[in-house]
């Protein structure tokens, strides 16, 4: 379907600005793929991404509806930044959150910051929005006075079969150059983030997916993937990221992406995100994608405690971790682990072991500092809300930081936490290469202990410039 003109949307067509603020360095689908559904329908856009520009005022004073990309919790919270701006520069304009973040906190973020807020699947909602907007302004009504758009989930999805979620990416062009790239052998390759599926049919307890999409997940078309990765192929790409929560939920849907990718762009490379599950029970598949051109696999192996990952309804074990930890060493298939160290049922012994593993499996330089130092983070609708594990340590929600608080049976691992915190920010990226800020970390979480040798290091990773971050 193509945009319509001008004329066939009328002289008050409403004026739209989409704003993300952060989506782990890549170029935002937070705002590409909502300006492909609203150009198709006739609606242009402004897009704006706050994690490679500065802030335009004018482009705030001069919308009808500010709408903010709320994916993950750092997007939203330095959305509500931008809000409060849109608030005082322009306060005739509806101010919509939307993504998976904006659902979880609809009832924190109505009235007080926003006019409406749409959840995971927002696109038809959001469509819907505008289309009012419009009308509105045609009658003379305020855009903050039109009709909040109803709440969203999953349950009303847009189905990316029943409308077209092709990105549409010629909006941010100019700051291609500022987006995460892939560093292979020290060279910097341009990268871009592609979606294949939405949702995610595992209820890991942690994951702010399953109050969204509980248990259910959709393949986009091949097809439109396809169109999709040739035009960053276009545009200079030479990597691809699969953005999906996991790639191998629909393994035959990945296959049939990543064959067609090869046949289309020999040479271009790929990496993914997969269950440990999924990476254990599906080695032919592994195999047939590291063909295909896969560079490396991130899996949340969240801690190698089996009371944590049981907690966590992870299910995998340790020991299910560390023989799909060996099996890509003896691929040559770089495995990038994540991890999230501090939760209640980690131990002051079992963080230290984690260094132990990580040093002995010759993983030093597949993980980025900021790993050892992530919390977790209980939203709201998280599942651990009601798990009987979780209630001792359970606190009130924090409206400020959109979580709810919660303490260590020991105190000084949360006071760890925030000293590691501190230091892995400060040794991000290349600020301190990877494998002397672990053995720095290494030392300072017990620096009485005599630590063995570090092992010898394998040589570069391929990673993206971006630091995992949530």
């Amino acid at each position: 379907m193509h945009a319509r003109s001008p004329d066939d949307i009328g002289t008050h067509a409403a004026r739209v600005l989409l704003v993300s603020c952060y989506e782990l360095g890549q170029e935002p689908l937070g705002l590409t793929v909502p300006a492909g559904v609203l150009a198709r329908a006739g609606y242009a856009t402004r897009l704006l991404d706050l994690a490679v520009s500065s802030i335009d005022l004018d482009a705030i004073a001069g919308a009808d509806v500010v709408a903010i990309s709320a994916p993950m919790h750092t997007a939203l919270r330095l959305g509500t930044q931008v809000a409060a701006i849109a608030r005082r520069v322009n306060p005739d304009a509806h101010v919509c959150f939307f993504g998976l973040y904006a659902g979880l906190n609809r009832a924190h973020l109505v009235p007080s910051l926003a006019d409406s807020c749409l959840g995971a699947e927002f696109e038809t909602g959001l469509l819907a929005l505008v289309r009012r907007v419009a009308d509105a302004r045609d009658a003379g009504v305020r855009p903050r006075d039109v009709e909040s758009a109803p709440a969203s989930d999953a349950r009303e999805r847009s189905d990316g079969r029943a409308i077209d979620l092709t990105p549409l990416r010629e909006g941010l062009a100019s700051h291609r150059d500022r987006y995460a790239r892939l560093v292979l052998d020290d060279q910097l390759t341009h990268a871009a983030a592609v979606a294949t599926t939405r949702g995610c049919k595992h209820l890991c307890r942690h994951c702010p997916l399953p109050p969204a999409y509980q248990g259910a997940f959709y393949a986009l078309p091949v097809a439109r993937v396809v169109e999709d990765i040739a035009a960053v192929v276009a545009h200079g790409a030479r990597h691809i990221t699969f953005a999906d929560a996991d790639f191998l939920n629909g393994p035959t849907h990945a296959l049939r992406v990543a064959r067609e990718l090869a046949r289309r762009f020999p040479g271009l490379t790929f990496d993914y995100t997969a269950k440990i599950e999924h990476l254990l029970a599906r080695s032919a598949v592994v195999d047939e994608l590291q063909a295909l051109g896969n560079l490396f696999v991130v899996s949340a192996v969240e801690s190698f405690n089996d009371r944590v990952v049981a907690a966590l309804r992870k299910d995998h074990t340790r020991s299910d971790a560390l023989v799909v930890i060996r099996r890509f060493r003896a691929r040559g298939l770089a495995l990038r682990p994540t991890f999230m160290p501090f939760t209640p049922w980690e131990t002051r012994a079992s963080y230290a072991e984690l260094f132990e593993i990580v040093d002995g499996e010759g993983l030093v330089d597949h993980i980025d500092p900021v790993q050892y130092s992530i919390r977790l983070l209980v939203p709201e609708g998280s599942l651990l809300l009601d798990a009987a594990e979780m209630q001792p340590f359970l606190g009130d929600f924090d409206a400020e930081t959109f979580s709810h608080r919660w303490t260590h049976p020991d105190a000084g691992m949360d006071a760890l936490q925030r000293d590691v915190a501190r230091a892995a920010a400060a040794w991000s990226g290349d600020a301190v290469p990877t494998h002397e800020a672990f053995g720095r970390l290494r030392a300072w979480v017990d620096p009485d202990r005599k630590w063995p040798p570090q092992a010898h290091r394998v040589g570069r990773v391929p990673r993206l410039t971006e630091d995992w971050f949530c």
